[in-house]
């Protein structure tokens, strides 16, 4: 299925893809949704960073120190899998692990001061992989897009 999709163009360069496939709005955003995460992933790669790294740090930077649990909550990485990219995180001394003063059962996690640096490297290959993406939008398209794909992702999580 992945190589039908890929396909929408044929060999003498003519859209091959029906009109009634390439009208849908579900499966425009399930292709760039496609290409946005190939991109993004490979780009963070090569920064040796993941996706769920960037979401950790970020939400550490921007709400302060947090239980693992909260960390979960706030980048949507599943509790389960959060011990292993904080021990990720860890090993690169990117954030510190501490016992939480009011219950030591927990940690709370904070992002170091290397955290913090490599958190300001991430944002700038984030920013020029989002150009990539982006390229063919000017700047006010591009304001709109995400405008209109945050209205669209806020009016469904209210409704869920």
């Amino acid at each position: 299925m992945v190589r039908a999709e890929a396909a929408d163009v044929a060999d003498d360069g003519a859209l091959k893809t029906p009109d009634r496939l390439r009208r849908r709005v579900s499966r425009l955003l399930s292709r760039l949704t496609m290409r946005s995460d190939r991109l993004i992933t490979e780009g963070l790669a090569r920064d040796d960073a993941r996706k769920w790294h960037y979401a950790v740090l970020a939400s550490l930077q921007e709400y302060g120190p947090a239980s693992q649990a909260e960390l979960s909550r706030r980048s949507g990485i599943y509790r389960s899998d959060m011990v292993g990219v904080l021990n990720e995180l860890a090993e690169r001394d990117l954030v510190e692990r501490a016992p939480d003063p009011a219950d030591r059962r927990r940690n709370v996690v904070t992002i170091s001061p290397r955290g913090r640096r490599h958190l300001r490297r991430l944002d700038k290959v984030l920013d020029d992989l989002q150009d990539q993406l982006l390229a063919p939008l000017s700047p006010a398209e591009r304001d709109q897009f995400v405008q209109l794909l945050t209205r669209l992702l806020d009016h469904h999580a209210r409704g869920s």
